[in-house]
């Protein structure tokens, strides 16, 4: 995952963006996104603009690793506005290191819906960085119920993988909303 600002300035990354373009974090940090893609950026200023009016954004881009090697990127980016700061999270959807063919379209939607009471909780949990196994402990369940709780949340949002399924959560708010349930 990648926390970029409105002009695409990258103001916080994740351990797996670090290791996925093999560069060290601080290297990251301060640059815009788009020097990391092949011929990028992608938008230009004006599409960039346009596409921050949306609840969300999803392409695919060939990522310049450290060693010059080129990876295809899926990737989906939620824009929201946090402490009056307008922030773009970026998240890595699928990747392929063999040519630019994918298992998933990027532009495929679950069945929407509400989560219920529980699959908030557990979404709040991973978004804490909570395991399965920990998860199941706290809520008194097994962890297979976490499995099912995790499948069929990412199935109502649209997500497609755990990562996926925290920003999302994040972007809609039903982390912070959750957060605010659990503290009543």
């Amino acid at each position: 995952m990648v926390l970029t600002d409105a002009r695409r300035v990258q103001v916080d990354v994740n351990g797996p963006f670090v290791k996925l373009l093999g560069r060290g974090r601080d290297s990251l940090i301060g640059q815009p996104l788009y020097k990391y893609v092949d011929q990028g950026p992608l938008l230009t200023l004006e599409e960039w603009r346009a596409a921050l009016a949306e609840d969300e954004l999803t392409g695919e881009a060939s990522m310049i690793c450290a060693g010059g090697e080129t990876i295809a990127v899926q990737y989906a980016a939620y824009p929201a506005v946090v402490t009056g700061t307008r922030l773009v999270l970026f998240v890595a959807l699928s990747v392929s290191r063999w040519g630019r063919h994918f298992r998933r379209d990027p532009e495929a939607r679950g069945q929407m819906g509400p989560l219920s009471r529980r699959e908030r909780e557990v979404v709040r949990l991973i978004a804490l960085g909570a395991s399965g196994p920990e998860i199941a402990e706290e809520l008194h369940v097994s962890h297979n119920t976490v499995r099912t709780h995790v499948s069929n949340s990412m199935i109502k949002v649209g997500a497609r993988s755990r990562a996926h399924l925290v920003a999302k959560a994040l972007g809609d708010g039903i982390v912070l909303a959750t957060a605010e349930i659990a503290q009543q």
